[in-house]
């Protein structure tokens, strides 16, 4: 099969309907609803996800927590830094950072937080770009702690947010704590710099409601990162290096990805979806002697793939020549090329009907 070209994932989305703020209730999103059987498409509110599932259905669901990652702080010779916290590394006093102005801070460089509440001294450069951050907390608390009280939410580049201190911004930042998070997201599992945002559609009623209905709930971690939302570059799709990012699946959801099975195994998101498929090319059966079992996902899903452990998908509309539309594209008809014309006729009605695109916009489930 020949190379797959870059713009073959292209599309022109109008300004106006990338989505700057949710929608004032969860589910009250829009759902675009894809029966590949039929080939019909209904419109809908995502409250009605209920009369699509069925008793025994399994929602796999990734749980990773935002954190608050974006810090700020000056240089002693007063210039300005921002310090975007990647993930921890084995020593908890250092961890990978994305740093602003990369190139004017060479090794030993220091900075430190206005208020004094931390001190970072750059030990590392890494190839890709990263530094290694040695912080030193003026309480004696992680980075992790202080950011959770002084950084700001890592929102998309797409997602405007004005910077300055005001009262206004406070509130902002307050609003988009809680609504850039699932309600099901673990606390205490804060690994991901971008939310799984196919989740922050449901509402703990909702999750009562599916629960009752009989549908059961699977969680995986997948530490979300940078990666996701890098576009591709490549002239061909299958050039583009993807990107890797570690997941953790607990026993119970594993035992509920193998048969037989009550029901449809349903991802909710693109992260779900890498998780599952990723573990089925390296597992056959569950790893029992294991709580949870932890790798790397570098499975890189684009037609004409296959899908072993998904049967349905709940996700977002996403960006043009992005590895993520490659998904969706495949899982449309998976095992040909087909779903490249199709999402793009999809997308096309999207745009028509005016649906809100990207992290805080609407869902598409795809049967």
């Amino acid at each position: 099969m020949l190379p797959l070209a870059t713009d073959l994932f292209d599309y022109h989305l109008p300004g106006y309907l990338v989505a700057q703020v949710p929608p004032p209730r969860r589910d009250q999103s829009r759902l675009l609803v894809v029966d590949r059987a039929s080939r019909n498409i209904a419109h809908r509110t995502f409250d009605a996800l209920p009369e699509y599932l069925r008793p025994g259905d399994t929602l796999f669901r990734n749980n990773a927590s935002v954190l608050p990652a974006r810090l700020h702080a000056n240089r002693p010779t007063g210039g300005q830094v921002e310090c975007f916290l990647l993930g921890a590394t084995d020593d908890p006093a250092c961890w990978r950072c994305l740093v602003k102005p990369g190139r004017k801070l060479p090794v030993g460089a220091r900075f430190s937080h206005p208020s004094t509440a931390f001190t970072g001294e750059i030990v590392a450069k890494e190839i890709d770009g990263s530094a290694v951050v040695r912080f030193a907390t003026k309480s004696g608390e992680s980075i992790a702690t202080v950011a959770n009280r002084l950084g700001e939410v890592p929102l998309p580049p797409y997602i405007a947010r004005e910077t300055s201190a005001s009262k206004s911004n406070e509130q902002q930042r307050t609003f988009d704590l809680e609504r850039y998070q699932t309600v099901y997201a673990n606390r205490d599992r804060q690994v991901a710099v971008a939310a799984p945002t196919a989740g922050l559609h449901f509402t703990p009623e909702l999750l009562v409601m599916l629960s009752t209905q009989g549908v059961h709930m699977a969680d995986i971690t997948l530490h979300v990162g940078l990666g996701t939302f890098k576009p591709i570059e490549t002239p061909t799709v299958d050039a583009h290096p993807i990107h890797r990012e570690v997941y953790e699946i607990p026993i119970e959801t594993q035992r509920a990805i193998f048969p037989p099975l009550p029901g449809r195994r349903i991802a909710v998101g693109t992260t779900s979806v890498r998780s599952i498929e990723d573990f089925l090319t390296k597992q056959t059966q569950p790893v029992e002697a294991a709580a949870s079992w932890t790798t790397e996902a570098g499975i890189y899903l684009r037609p004409p793939a296959v899908f072993r452990g998904v049967d349905a998908l709940i996700t977002n509309f996403h960006q043009p020549r992005s590895t993520l539309l490659c998904l969706v594209a495949a899982f449309l008809t998976p095992g040909s090329t087909d779903g490249i014309t199709w999402f793009r006729e999809i997308y096309q009605e999207a745009i028509a009907r005016e649906y809100r695109f990207f992290s805080y916009g609407d869902a598409m489930l795809i049967l």
